[in-house]
């Protein structure tokens, strides 16, 4: 796409936007010169076409949103971490710098990285959970579908000879002691 051809779809499409919007299209009175209008004209129709721009644009989200309880654990777990890598980089200047400081850092970032270990954990764990208590839907193979249908056939089958047996039992009267 040339240069003049450029200008004519960028004109076209302001064009099109201007009248869209109950406005007179934008053009100039000047004559155009091999489809060059100039530099004040692009100027003009860059500026409308910014202005016609959306802010942005949405998108639908890519995953679900975690369950509060794993959303809960997550921030937890970042903040401990946050916090464990801020005491190691003190810890670890401190001792650069041969403070007093760098002793109860060091040891205070050891315990953080345990914390921290046990934040990362509580996310995993607390995930597991609410994926068995609520989220998994699960589908039974069609062997197990075969079998319980089958069982279910089997009991139907059952049931309606225990039935037929019963009234039998009723019809023929026995165990009455007169038939009249």
């Amino acid at each position: 796409m040339g240069t003049a051809e450029r200008q004519e779809a960028l004109e076209d499409g302001v064009t099109a936007r201007s009248t869209g919007e109950g406005e007179a299209p934008a053009r100039s009175s000047a004559p155009k010169a091999a489809g060059f209008e100039g530099p004040r004209a692009a100027r003009a129709t860059a500026e409308q076409r910014e202005y016609a721009r959306p802010l942005w644009i949405e998108e639908p989200a890519r995953r679900r949103r975690l369950p509060d309880p794993v959303r809960t654990a997550a921030v937890r777990a970042v903040l401990i971490i946050a916090v464990t890598l801020i005491q190691g980089t003190v810890a670890f200047l401190c001792t650069m710098a041969g403070s007093w400081l760098a002793f109860p850092m060091v040891i205070s970032s050891v315990v953080s990285t345990v914390v921290a270990t046990w934040g990362v954990l509580d996310v995993w764990v607390t995930r597991q959970m609410w994926n068995q208590r609520n989220g998994v839907v699960s589908e039974p193979s069609s062997t197990a579908r075969a079998l319980r249908r089958e069982r279910r056939r089997a009991q139907r089958q059952a049931k309606a000879t225990r039935r037929a047996q019963e009234r039998i039992a009723r019809k023929s009267g026995t165990g009455q002691l007169s038939h009249s």
